[in-house]
């Protein structure tokens, strides 16, 4: 798919075929999935967290771990998997081969490409998904969707509302790292900061 206003050309990051579909925003090329890998990069499984203790272990020993939301496997279906950052900076590589886990610099590449993160989040978000009619315009094709997020220790929220997806980008306060945030009811994406140990979506961006 095409969208010549933008010299869109759109990415599947899904796990039976990674890099299906190819495209580009501007000067990046950006998947239009969420990632729904298993392993890394190498082959390596990546563990799967299927409680709120496993999870919360995983987090506390700096360890890699993804889910569902709501441990429930048809979530991931439409909205891939959550990570904690432990998976996106791990060495043996949570992307493609290719691929990479966008930095801050780059989120802000793509949000000032889109008019700015005060404007960008209605053109990311899809067009339809979102709680109370909160649904953006999806003019960019990024289609965004609402995944939700899990707490560090283990609580899933947001289903429907929020979509927040990793940044390969450390804050300075080393049990932080920063990521983006797509909102029901704002057209804003900033950015944010949470703890590594919690999880949100991710998306790739082509080396």
């Amino acid at each position: 798919m095409i969208l010549l206003g933008l010299s869109l050309i759109l990415i599947d990051c899904k796990k039976d075929n990674p890099t299906s579909v190819n495209g580009q925003i501007g000067s990046q090329v950006w998947t239009t999935q969420n990632l729904d890998v298993e392993t890394f990069r190498n082959g390596d499984t990546i563990p799967q967290a299927q409680s709120d203790q496993e999870w919360t272990d995983a987090g506390q020993n700096g360890q890699p771990a993804w889910c569902y939301f709501d441990n429930d496997p048809t979530n991931g279906t439409t909205y891939g998997k959550l990570y904690n950052w432990f998976a996106v900076n791990d060495v043996r590589g949570l992307a493609p081969a290719g691929w990479h886990i966008p930095t801050e610099k780059e989120w802000t590449i793509l949000t000032d490409f889109l008019g700015g993160a005060g404007f960008a989040g209605k053109e990311m978000k899809s067009t339809n998904g979102w709680a109370d009619n909160g649904n953006g315009t999806n003019s960019s094709s990024f289609s965004g969707l609402p995944g939700g997020n899990r707490s560090f220790w283990g609580s899933f929220t947001d289903l429907g509302s929020i979509g927040g997806w990793w940044s390969a980008t450390e804050y300075s306060n080393p049990s932080l790292a920063w990521y983006r945030n797509l909102n029901k009811g704002k057209k804003t994406i900033y950015p944010l900061t949470n703890h590594k140990r919690s999880g949100f979506s991710v998306r790739c961006v082509k080396d």
